[in-house]
């Protein structure tokens, strides 16, 4: 197959050593030289600066992973030029416009697959089968917390220009660290209702969002809180669920699952098999794209879950801004 990778930061480059060392070298690199990494790796491969340009390189599929204000555009085009997509998270800065993207690929019959690489961490997976199998009983509350000092993130470059840290690139802790309010709508549902507080402190120096707090009314009857925040050191990620038959701990820094159920006198763990790393997600989340394209498999996060995500990203910013709770009307995902 041929690929068209839209954008060469540091995620556009995992992509493109996980293409390869699946065995996929028929690539062309759409960008804008605007990458502070080294250009090494990439030698040989074609490089287009124009999109249309890398369009009419034909390819089956364009991986999108510039930043979330550009998302967009890149998406319709291909969508229009008959490529399959996977595109990072979020689909798009807002989810105006996002209706025509999906109807397009529709109309085309493409694949469209959208970065959640969470949904392949064997911990959460775990979870979402343990949720889904009833072993925890009815889930009262599910709480995520999750804090990162984005200063250090990326050290080799000022992190004050970089997407994250942007309001014009689409950046904000909501839309960068939206990852929970995808996993536990893959858990628990639809949504109800959102009530959050979404601050900049001015503290690091940026015009977007740094710390959020988020409440969450799911229509299964679960209660959600979500933690996210641009400060914490050391990192830290986690989820804990309370169910009326048990209860949960996720920790993303170890990879390690424990639950307890009434029957139960001690905490079962589930270790991640040798070997598993953060780049295992990316790769077993390409592995699915590249199925789906042949009709293997479906796409772990389709366009429309990705596009209900935005949905709840809006809701977020939304109640924020207001100061209110807002509710959202249960739609078919």
């Amino acid at each position: 197959m041929k690929f068209v990778i839209a954008g060469l930061g540091s995620i556009g480059r995992r992509h493109f050593r996980n293409l390869i060392n699946l065995g996929e070298r028929d690539i062309v690199l759409f960008r804008s030289h605007k990458s502070t990494l080294p250009d090494d790796e990439l030698t040989g491969f074609p490089v287009e600066t124009d999109l249309k340009a890398a369009l009419e390189h034909k390819p089956d599929a364009v991986i999108i992973t510039n930043p979330t204000s550009l998302h967009l555009e890149v998406a319709l085009a291909a969508a229009e030029a008959g490529c399959h997509i996977l595109i990072e998270k979020p689909v798009a800065q807002s989810q105006q416009g996002t209706e025509r993207l999906l109807k397009k690929m529709q109309e085309n019959r493409l694949i469209g697959a959208v970065g959640f690489q969470f949904r392949f961490h064997p911990g959460l997976r775990i979870t979402h089968d343990l949720v889904k199998q009833g072993k925890l009983g009815s889930i009262i509350s599910a709480q995520a917390f999750w804090g990162e000092y984005l200063p250090g993130w990326h050290p080799w470059e000022d992190y004050r220009k970089t997407y994250a840290a942007r309001a014009d690139l689409g950046g904000g802790v909501v839309r960068t660290l939206c990852h929970p309010l995808d996993y536990l709508t893959w858990m628990f549902g639809p949504v109800k209702t959102v009530y959050a507080s979404v601050l900049s402190t001015g503290q690091l120096g940026i015009d977007v969002d740094d710390l959020t707090e988020i409440d969450l009314g799911f229509t299964n009857g679960t209660l959600g809180h979500i933690h996210l925040d641009y400060h914490r050191r050391p990192g830290s990620h986690t989820l804990s669920l309370i169910g009326t038959e048990g209860t949960l701990e996720w920790d993303n820094a170890t990879g390690i699952t424990r639950y307890l159920t009434t029957d139960m006198e001690q905490w079962r763990e589930f270790i991640p098999a040798e070997g598993f790393e953060r780049n295992t997600m990316f790769v077993a989340e390409m592995k699915n794209f590249l199925q789906a394209i042949k009709g293997l498999e479906e796409p772990a996060c389709s366009i429309e879950e990705g596009i209900y995500n935005m949905r709840l990203v809006d809701a977020v910013y939304q109640s924020g801004e207001e100061h209110k709770m807002i509710g959202l009307v249960e739609v078919d995902r």
